[in-house]
């Protein structure tokens, strides 16, 4: 990580910037539960609205 690629970082996501540890911590924590420990071969993406 360069230190000045950080004011750019996420903006070519369609939401125009890079997600907050909220907005993707529901996810690891799903994935991280007994909710989760039946599902295999799937992906949540928590990219932006990139695919």
């Amino acid at each position: 990580q360069l230190a000045e690629n950080i004011p750019t970082f996420g903006k070519d996501t369609p939401l125009g910037r890079a997600g907050q540890p909220s907005e993707v911590a529901g996810a690891y924590v799903f994935l991280a539960s007994d909710a989760a420990s039946y599902i295999t071969a799937t992906s949540i993406n928590v990219t932006g609205g990139l695919i």
